[in-house]
């Protein structure tokens, strides 16, 4: 958008110049020399913009990275203007140099030196070449906005997914240890945290909800059956792990303390829905990794490892682990999950107190439930935001290509205006007539810009959740906003046109 701008102006520029050009023809300069000469200017153009780019990207760069990083996150990341980034630089500046410069540079050369010293006409090929180039510049513009549309309704749709718990106030402290601890530890631990001031829930589990790290699934038998084609996901959860992640329970009972795996089994609603219709999942038996548990309770759904996948059933154990003997497995790892109105002011005294009471006990990770919520948007977010940066350039750059064409427009006719002015032409006359060409070029650049969209849309699906190209609101708000912005960049110049005096303007003549 950018180079088909500049090449506008490039254009209108040397159109300006034709007597110049001309006259440097007669006194003998070759074609190539002023392609050599328009190029050279366009070098110049193309240098300094380089320049501010270069500065605006170096200035840029730690707010983009900050959004791919978290400030507490050890592991930073490093964005350095090294030979590759200089290399490739450089050959973009020469790139789009002789993009927005040649053609221009060819116009300009093409000049015909009687016609122009004798103030003719401008040729009609620069204008169909500007009027072209406006017409590719609505039609990435468009293309731009509808990419930034369908960016920006992910990151809402993916932010604003029903959680089925509340991660405001909840901490998620990973913990770990050299050798098997006894389950009583673990639950020795969750009491004396729980008594701590500033704490008002906690629990364990293997793993925190939406923890990208967790995973762990089966083939599911119901009452016996043999286990049908329907993966079940699970996750081991001790007694008021609901309670502290604030998931209801819809129907039955929470864990017991003291209640070891094989016994009752918890669902959600999808587990429920999948395995038993509209059956009561209640006192059902299902087998899993050769266990038969009883469902005692249900819940309500929440996402088990990433905000992008579909709800999947899954299947709540308690946490302690009884062997054939009836003994309760030790554990070398585990998730407390604490829920404090201040999380961030015991997250520092939960990170002392742990192996402070147990040295055994290792905090290998501690973060907020929003932070890992969060992260599963880092990338839609970021995405969002540099494509509706993007969108709002190429509306800039688009609406001031708009009126420059415009402007060069009115210039250029100024003489037949005026004529028509002194005729009896009225103002909407003459703005219908200063107008409709270019108009012309912007609904056919809009044309374009949904069939580019449309094509885009499998380049960048993967990138997309729960939004459809196909949605009218998709189509209609790139070429509003585009409307807008042409009828806004067409305000000036045809004031001006309206505004010309024929009486000066054909005394001038």
């Amino acid at each position: 958008i950018a180079c088909a701008n500049v090449a506008n102006l490039m254009t209108a520029q040397a159109a300006a110049r034709g007597r110049e050009m001309a006259l440097r023809v007669s006194i003998g300069a070759g074609r190539w020399r002023l392609v050599q000469l328009v190029l050279i200017e366009s070098a110049l153009v193309g240098i300094f913009a380089a320049a501010a780019g270069a500065l605006f990207a170096w200035w840029s760069a730690p707010f983009i990275v900050g959004m791919i990083n978290p400030r507490d996150n050890p592991a930073r990341l490093a964005l350095p203007a090294d030979a590759h980034v200089l290399g490739f630089g450089v050959a973009l500046t020469i790139f789009v140099t002789l993009l927005f410069g040649l053609a221009p540079a060819l116009q300009a050369s093409a000049v015909a030196p009687a016609a122009a010293l004798k103030g003719g006409s401008e040729p009609h090929s620069k204008r169909r070449l500007m009027h072209a180039l406006i017409a590719a510049q609505v039609a990435f513009c468009f293309l731009v906005i509808f990419a930034a549309g369908l960016f920006a309704s992910t990151f809402r749709n993916l932010s604003h997914r029903p959680l089925g718990f509340s991660p405001d106030g909840l901490l998620a402290i990973d913990v770990v240890t050299r050798t098997p601890q006894p389950a009583a530890y673990w639950s020795q631990m969750a009491d004396h945290l729980r008594d701590m001031n500033g704490v008002d829930a906690v629990a364990i589990s293997g793993w925190a909800p939406v923890s990208p790290d967790g995973g762990w699934n089966n083939f599911i038998s119901v009452n016996g059956a043999p286990p049908g084609p329907i993966i079940a996901y699970m996750l081991a959860v001790s007694p008021r792990w609901f309670d502290a992640i604030k998931t209801p329970i819809v129907a039955g009972r929470d864990f017991r303390p003291g209640e070891t795996r094989p016994g009752g089994v918890i669902v959600n609603e999808t587990f429920a829905r999948e395995f038993f219709g509209g059956a009561n999942p209640l006192g059902q038996v299902v087998g899993m990794m050769h266990m038969r548990c009883p469902i005692v309770g249900v819940v309500r759904d929440t996402p088990y490892r990433s905000l992008r996948e579909p709800i999947l059933p899954v299947a709540y154990l308690p946490i302690d682990n009884a062997d054939d003997a009836g003994a309760t497995r030790p554990m070398r790892s585990a998730t407390f999950m604490v829920r404090s109105a201040n999380p961030l002011a015991a997250a520092s005294m939960l990170r002392n107190e742990i192996p402070r009471v147990r040295p055994e006990f290792h905090v290998s990770n501690l973060r907020t439930e929003r932070e890992l919520v969060d992260a599963q948007t880092v990338r839609e977010r970021l995405v969002a935001m540099l494509a509706l940066f993007f969108a709002a350039v190429a509306l800039l750059l688009a609406g001031i290509g708009l009126y420059g064409v415009l402007d060069y427009s009115v210039l250029q006719r100024r003489r037949e205006i005026g004529i028509r002015i002194a005729i009896g032409a009225r103002a909407g006359e003459i703005a219908r007539r200063v107008t409709t060409e270019i108009f012309a070029m912007v609904a056919l650049g809009a044309i374009a810009g949904v069939a580019a969209g449309f094509a885009s849309v499998r380049f960048i699906g993967s990138l997309l959740y729960d939004v459809s190209a196909r949605d009218p609101g998709m189509l209609l708000l790139p070429g509003a906003i585009i409307a807008a912005s042409a009828l806004l960049a067409a305000i000036p110049p045809v004031l001006r046109a309206v505004r010309i005096d024929p009486v000066a303007m054909l005394r001038a003549e």
